[in-house]
């Protein structure tokens, strides 16, 4: 590329991330990139409208003091526990910046959320990718006594296993003198949240996001938890890099979002609960499926190849993830849709098996 002479280091060791297709095609069935089947709270839409007007010509509050007072309020935290970023991907680079250093190694699974390596080559951050067991649980132990830091999504993605809240202290707890991040993207469709070890730790960030539980992916809202340190740490980063990254648009619908717990709660409930029917129906038709902890399920055939599952539902337009590498070859990531939807797709895979 000719252009290439003029780029930075930065930019020609950069590898960027390359998230689920979408088609611009009418009928889609989407199914790959784990949003929210459900519309957002009927609160957010009615909040969002109202602040539509005049004070769109100002600036939005570079603080975030009432949403980061909501979210804290939710958590049973201090304000100043809370830090929002323009989704949880923003966040989780505020912290490479803030926590991780180069030259000292991070560690992070091998089978992950594939824009951790990303921001490591980015940012110029060792890495060592610890091997997850053959069942694709973690070996808490191989995540001890880290040299540079620890990162790690808990339920993990793409497996959709959760990791026990007292393994996740045991990892913080064998890292007393570094960051130890537990990426809590699908938290809301598992069991314990780390973030009531925030009073215990010291070191420990948990990060989490709008996107899925919430129904807002489109709003771009992520926000960490942790510290009052290690907040004040992420807000240099924010403040030397973009002191605006949240609109006001964006801060009132979330915050209304965080407001209407029953219907986040109503929600939340329906998608586990089609989960279970489509784990079920994935195992009658002969699919291994790893106990989901997620908005998704992740699952392979003994008889199928997974990139032709993935192909022959995509030209039935219907679209799930496929990654293509080892050792997840064989599997494909099935995120939970509304019932109409999931009987749509198990009625198609009943043909294909």
């Amino acid at each position: 590329m000719p252009m290439a002479r003029f780029w930075s280091s930065m930019a020609k060791r950069a590898e960027p991330y390359i998230p689920g297709e979408q088609l611009n095609k009418e009928n889609i069935l989407k199914l790959n990139t784990n949003e929210n089947p459900y519309p957002p709270s009927p609160k957010v839409i009615e909040a969002i409208t109202k602040e539509v007007g005049k004070e769109l010509r100002l600036y939005p509050s570079p603080t975030m003091e009432n949403l980061r007072h909501e979210i804290a309020s939710y958590y049973h935290l201090k304000m100043e526990n809370v830090f929002i970023g323009n989704g949880s991907d923003e966040v989780l680079a505020f912290s490479y910046m803030a926590f991780f250093e180069p030259g000292n190694e991070i560690l992070f699974p091998n089978i992950t959320y594939s824009f951790y390596p990303v921001y490591a080559k980015l940012f110029n951050i060792t890495y060592k990718e610890v091997a997850l067991n053959e069942d694709f649980t973690f070996n808490t132990e191989a995540f001890f006594q880290s040299e540079g830091g620890v990162i790690f999504p808990n339920p993990n993605a793409p497996t959709s296993i959760y990791l026990p809240l007292e393994q996740v202290e045991e990892i913080v707890k064998n890292n007393p003198n570094t960051v130890v991040i537990v990426d809590e993207a699908y938290i809301d469709f598992a069991q314990a949240s780390a973030v009531e070890l925030i009073d215990k730790y010291d070191n420990l960030l948990v990060i989490q996001t709008m996107s899925k539980s919430r129904s807002l992916a489109g709003l771009r809202v992520g926000f960490a938890l942790g510290n009052e340190k290690l907040i004040k740490a992420l807000v240099r980063m924010k403040d030397s890099f973009n002191s605006y990254p949240i609109d006001r648009l964006a801060m009132i619908g979330a915050t209304a979002a965080i407001r209407d717990k029953e219907y986040f709660e109503e929600t939340t409930a329906k998608i586990i609960k089609t989960r279970t029917w489509v784990t079920e129906e994935l195992i009658e038709l002969g699919f291994d499926v790893f106990p989901s902890a997620t908005n998704f399920v992740f699952a392979t055939h003994p008889k199928t190849l997974a990139k032709k599952l993935y192909e022959t539902l995509r030209e039935q337009d219907i679209l799930i993830r496929y990654f293509g590498k080892k050792p997840i070859d064989n599997f494909v990531r099935i995120t939970v849709g509304t019932d109409v939807e999931m009987k749509r797709f198990i009625q198609t895979v009943k043909k294909i098996v």
